[in-house]
């Protein structure tokens, strides 16, 4: 009998329909498609999600590799799955669920290595310590790109081709951009040092024969980070460089003059997950700019092409492709640019996109490059936060901080089981007490508030301290945890089993791509921008909210953000100066100096305050304050807000076609 994590997982997908009503396969349905037939995985169960009834065989072209697929209405998922954004992976137990594109294709690797612990060729897709595509995309610029960025403009095109010798998209000139950096590895040190012995090999059979050169000229394609590359496919531990140490005239040029590694694949040398995301992408942009007669824009892509090239030499990419539809073929090559011209004042003009074309897309940390661009060219600001909070002051704003509703609560931790104790954890029992504090002033207020048959979303759970205690204290809600790491999730399931909590869920995904309906969202100490991004999601269900704000410094600019948040602090303080205010709202550790603490506590109350008059703005009521004891936390501020009506009429029934999510069974 297999064990609980070798059985069959479900996956559901999405279909889509086109301009004729006739059913299509949506971009990141292929991506997933793909990885599954180039893993020649069994481990799934997949579901095709449509919106209205379709007939099954109107697909098979589509989806060869999964010849046993089902198709599904969407009102026929299961309610964890139904609340969250395709692709999702749902386990047989139909309690955790997995969303997204990166998560689903991580652990589509994950039971592929569990089935077969010899396929080494599929656990190379994980890249260098096994993190390709593992921070999420409201921290990392590069899994956004991909996740997001990249199939967001090829669908868009798709969709709605306009002319590429006027507009590429700025994600693919971002990629083209990228490739043409200089790639960095573990090891480079060592590869960089052979590859400036091979080019001065290279220099010394020119200077001897004018065949050597030409010979070494149609050798040249074969460069070194290719055959490191092939070498690393092979999955053998080839060595590319002799046993025997460089030479002393290599070994002695410093590190900044070696040559700079060239890509080869998406993330540099070798073949990663980035490279089978991208690759349906790539080529469904491809074949519509050959559909469209566009082959001069392919110009302007050439390290890209060669890229498409060289990922179709993978053994396993062109059958896994033509199983899932996709005929590869190498693109013509691209026409030589157009020459440049020179305007009068002398300096030439190309069509080369210029690097400004990337700073369209996000930044690290969720910020966005263009406020990135906007802030590098602000004057340093100079005074610390004391001229902007006399600023506020003027305009009769100060932090003003509410009782707190259940200040001498205290959850009875001595009758609890030992797994609902933060203590389980790896803490030291400081840090278990002021645990225990934190949970003491979150989980009494949300008691406060829920009501039998309430669902209550933990964001941002990490190993599950606040839903799990919200689990077992109102075993009559449902309380769902989401979380984009894996790891801390693994310990909240394991927690949840051993106290075997019928009424609760697991979710690993960005919080964005939870979609269902809710009653209260909570969130300890989200960190930076993560509090707005929690609070958003509840405005938008209608739900209360109770967040622990942390790592204001880490507050900027984001796609969906910008700061200030309220109308009047927007028009009493710029951007850069309510970054002021976020940065000295995390002078707040208790090795400081009072008075800077206290700085930073009026920083951190000013910060909040304006979160709690933008949620007003959308009819919510909200208080700013203080843990107890205060000394629980340095970031010890709370947020609670209540819509000013229930949202009880508001959550859709499971018969509802709009109602993304159900209330959990």
């Amino acid at each position: 009998m297999k064990s609980e994590d070798q059985r069959q997982h479900s996956l559901y997908l999405e279909v889509t329909f086109d301009d004729d009503d006739e059913p299509s396969i949506p971009l990141r349905t292929s991506i997933v498609l793909f990885l599954i037939s180039y893993c020649k995985s069994n481990s799934f169960k997949v579901f095709l999600v449509s919106a209205r009834p379709i007939i099954a065989h109107t697909l098979e072209n589509h989806v060869i590799v999964a010849s046993d697929f089902s198709v599904v209405q969407l009102e026929d998922v299961p309610a964890l799955a139904r609340g969250c954004r395709l692709p999702v992976v749902l386990d047989e137990t139909e309690m955790h669920c997995r969303a997204g594109l990166a998560v689903v294709l991580r652990h589509i690797i994950d039971k592929t290595m569990e089935a077969d612990p010899s396929r080494k060729d599929v656990l190379e897709l994980l890249g260098f310590k096994k993190t390709c595509l593992k921070a999420c995309a409201e921290v990392s610029h590069w899994t956004r790109l991909c996740e997001i960025g990249i199939p967001c403009a090829v669908e868009e095109h798709l969709q709605n081709p306009t002319d590429p010798s006027l507009h590429l998209p700025e994600a693919i000139l971002h990629l083209e951009k990228r490739l043409g950096e200089p790639v960095k590895v573990h090891n480079d040190d060592k590869l960089r040092r052979q590859k400036l012995r091979e080019q001065k090999q290279q220099q010394n059979k020119k200077k001897h024969c004018k065949e050597a050169e030409e010979k070494q000229a149609t050798e040249a394609g074969e460069s070194l980070e290719l055959r490191a590359a092939l070498a690393k496919l092979s999955v053998e531990d080839a060595v590319l460089s002799p046993a025997t140490r460089e030479h002393c005239e290599i070994r002695k040029v410093r590190t900044a003059d070696l040559p700079p590694l060239e890509h080869v694949f998406a993330e540099g040398l070798y073949f990663t997950l980035t490279d089978v995301v991208l690759l349906p992408c790539i080529y469904h942009y491809l074949c519509s700019l050959q559909t469209n007669s566009a082959p001069s824009s392919l110009s302007r892509l050439p390290l890209l092409l060669g890229w498409y090239r060289r990922v179709q030499e993978v053994p396993g990419i062109l059958a896994a492709s033509q199983a899932c539809g996709m005929l590869l073929s190498s693109p013509p090559p691209p026409p030589p640019p157009p020459p440049a011209e020179v305007p009068p004042g002398g300096i030439s003009t190309t069509t080369t996109p210029s690097p400004a074309c990337s700073e369209t897309l996000p930044a690290e940390a969720g910020g966005e490059s263009e406020e990135v661009v906007e802030k590098s060219s602000e004057v340093a600001f100079i005074g610390g936060p004391r001229p902007t909070m006399t600023k506020l002051k003027e305009q009769g704003i100060e932090a003003v901080f509410s009782p707190h509703p259940g200040a001498m609560q205290t959850l009875p931790w001595e009758t609890f089981p030992g797994a609902v104790n933060p203590t389980e954890g790896k803490m030291s029992a400081d840090r278990a007490l002021r645990k225990r504090q934190q949970l003491n002033n979150l989980v009494g207020v949300v008691t406060e508030l829920a009501r039998p048959g309430d669902t209550i979303v933990d964001f941002c759970s990490g190993g599950g301290h606040v839903g799990l205690v919200l689990a077992h204290t109102l075993p009559g809600c449902q309380v769902i945890l989401i979380e984009n790491k894996e790891e801390s999730l693994d310990k909240a399931r394991a927690r949840g089993k051993e106290l075997g909590l019928a009424n609760l869920r697991l979710i690993q995904a960005n919080l964005d791509y939870f979609t269902g309906p809710f009653h209260i969202g909570v969130a300890l100490h989200a960190c930076g921008v993560a509090t707005d991004m929690v609070v958003e999601h509840c405005i938008q269900a209608r739900a209360a909210f109770v967040v622990s704000p942390c790592c204001y410094g880490f507050v900027q600019n984001t796609l969906k953000f910008s700061f200030p948040r309220s109308k009047k602090f927007q028009d009493t303080l710029s951007y850069k100066e309510h970054m002021v205010l976020c940065r000295f709202a995390d002078q707040t550790a208790a090795q400081l100096p009072p008075e800077r603490r206290l700085i930073g506590k009026q920083c951190m109350g000013l910060v909040d305050l304006d979160r709690s008059w933008c949620a007003e703005a959308s009819g919510y009521s909200v208080h700013v304050m203080t843990m107890v004891p205060e000394s629980c936390s340095p970031k010890n501020n709370m947020l609670v807000g209540t819509a000013m009506r229930r949202n009880t009429d508001t959550i859709p029934s499971t018969t509802e076609e709009e109602g993304r999510a159900a209330n959990i069974d």
